[in-house]
């Protein structure tokens, strides 16, 4: 007869793993049961409870030379913890847990220094790419302050005119299917979770996004890659995941 325990220790049990795995393994969104995402490791749950595990997929280095290291992050993986596999670069640019895409290094203070300044002076070219629910036709300009709190070390972030940073997106369409779009979005500034919250804010929320968007049975992550990325005479490109064939949602 079935009865109740903690997810990771559930989760433990049955893959044969260690607690501390099968718990890293939660936090990091890779698992699911009865088609969601189990988002909270010590949340009771079933002990017939059925897993399935996401694999991560590898770092892949796209260039480097004396001054920058870039590489195509895959989802699941923090910043922090794709910067710890690179000790001597310092990043440049953060993307959320489940983003991918560009994600670049300086290889020296010097050029650290400058290119903090192209992003100061929003020079840095950032272009994105998600799937969202609803028809996008029209290209827009979202500019809405976005104001980021903390709470137990976990950042969450909203639209609020008052007290908000500027923030500016511009979205373009790409492709319609059924009742999902795949846009093109362009980022001045780069707020924490700016995408997310914007188009959220104007009814087109991310497919994927279990915080602002609109969570979705067979996707476990949220829709959104970092796809170009121009700084200096530099240009980066990542391709886009398999996961953002838009025609698997419909």
């Amino acid at each position: 007869m079935a009865g109740y325990d903690k997810a990771y220790k559930v989760l433990a049990k049955q893959e044969n793993i260690s607690n501390s795995k099968a718990k890293d393994l939660i936090d990091k969104g890779l698992v699911k049961s009865g088609g969601k995402k189990v988002l909270i490791a010590r949340g009771e749950i079933s002990t017939n409870a059925q897993f399935t595990v996401k694999e991560v997929a590898p770092i892949k280095m796209i260039f480097q030379d004396d001054d920058i290291l870039v590489v195509d992050k895959p989802a699941f993986l923090t910043a922090d913890e794709v910067a710890r596999k690179f000790p001597d670069a310092i990043l440049l640019n953060r993307l959320d847990k489940e983003t991918s895409g560009v994600m670049m290094f300086a290889k020296n203070e010097e050029f650290r220094i400058k290119a903090i300044k192209e992003f100061a002076a929003n020079r840095v070219y950032k272009e994105y790419v998600a799937i969202v629910d609803g028809k996008v036709i029209d290209e827009m300009e979202i500019d809405k302050p976005i104001l980021t709190t903390k709470d137990r070390g976990q950042a969450k972030s909203k639209v609020d005119a008052k007290k908000g940073k500027p923030a500016k997106s511009t979205v373009y369409p790409m492709l319609v299917e059924g009742r999902h779009s795949k846009v093109k979005i362009v980022i001045e500034s780069g707020r924490t979770h700016q995408i997310r919250v914007h188009l959220n804010s104007v009814g087109f929320p991310i497919i994927g996004d279990t915080i602002y968007g609109k969570p979705a049975t067979n996707i476990n992550r949220v829709l959104l890659h970092s796809k170009i990325t121009k700084i200096f005479d530099y240009e980066f490109e990542s391709k886009e995941p398999r996961e953002f064939r838009v025609y698997e949602f419909n």
